[in-house]
């Protein structure tokens, strides 16, 4: 009986093995810096992708807690996939480094740089420190405009198929259905926000110049009085009565900063806060994925906009 049954695990073991060389591909490993581009490999690789995202959809981009378990998942990469511009620059070197994977070097297949032929905004004529933040290339937060992703999920395509050739063509169809998907949403994200053109937002940090470019909205008064500097009292006084003048009702703030600042701003002005977030899975209902979360992103901006100018009626 026992001699049976290990017979029959055998066999199934034997069948699985047989199976998996036939087939001829494991799959592959791509590591991903943030959740929107993860997102998109996903999408795009399917079932023959193995996506792993390092930055918490809940951390600043800027400043990830890099952990040393990251540089082996970046040792294991067959493709590596960043925003580039700046965005990982105060963490993801080092990692790299440690990894010593030849596979993800500058100018390999399996380095995908999303920033790369695109035409970023807020590009600095200057670099001073003393204006905060600044990043030399220009805005790296882009990924907040459809048509940027579209131009990430390409970039992420060819890597793929590049690095895995024999599977190139269900890499293009996985693009095509995803690019197909978010012209179709795009179409009525955009009809959402018809009614809100020209109307303006606080923000607390300078992450939405390429959304705001997108919809229509202005979103040019923030409560950091420069990038990566915090609120002073000074300031958002400043804030609170430019706000009163021009009858902005919405602040929209990120999962990592301080919610007590726009509380006390919102105490002021009657302001609604919106909770926003630049990555899948940053704020609830938002977990499915990129095109799941600028779902979000337009429906709650346009309610609290919408409630916004009911209440000054």
């Amino acid at each position: 009986m026992n001699t049976n049954t290990n017979m029959s695990k055998t066999i199934v073991v034997l069948t699985v093995l047989l199976a998996l060389a036939a087939s001829g591909h494991a799959k592959l490993n791509v590591v991903s810096t943030t959740a929107d581009f993860g997102s998109i490999a996903q999408e795009i690789g399917g079932d023959l992708v193995h996506v792993i995202v390092l930055a918490k959809p809940t951390e600043d981009p800027h400043f990830v807690d890099a952990k040393p378990s990251y540089i082996a998942k970046i040792a294991r990469a067959d493709v590596l996939i960043e925003g580039g511009a700046e965005l990982e620059m105060g963490w993801l070197p080092p990692l790299i480094d440690g990894a010593r994977n030849s596979k993800i070097e500058l100018g390999r297949p399996g380095r995908v740089l999303c920033a790369e032929g695109l035409a970023l905004l807020e590009v600095p004529t200057t670099l001073d420190r003393s204006e905060g933040d600044i990043h030399a290339m220009g805005n790296p937060h882009f990924m907040t405009d459809p048509m940027n992703a579209r131009h990430a999920a390409e970039r992420i395509c060819a890597a793929l198929s590049i690095v895995d050739l024999d599977h190139s063509a269900a890499y293009r169809q996985n693009l095509d259905a995803f690019v197909k998907r978010l012209d179709g949403r795009l179409a009525s994200w955009q009809k959402q926000m018809a009614p809100f053109q020209g109307k303006s937002v606080v923000a607390y940090h300078n992450s939405w110049p390429y959304f705001a470019n997108r919809f229509g909205v202005k979103i040019d008064i923030f409560l950091e009085p420069k990038p990566g500097i915090p609120p002073t009292p000074a300031h958002l006084a400043d804030v609170i009565t430019h706000m009163k003048a021009e009858q902005i009702g919405v602040i929209l703030v990120e999962p990592y900063q301080n919610r007590k600042t726009a509380d006390k701003v919102s105490a002021q002005t009657d302001a609604v806060i919106v909770d926003f977030a630049q990555y899948p899975g940053g704020v609830k209902g938002s977990e499915a994925g990129y095109v799941e979360l600028i779902d979000y992103l337009v429906n709650t901006l346009a309610t609290a906009l919408n409630r916004a100018q009911t209440s000054k009626e």
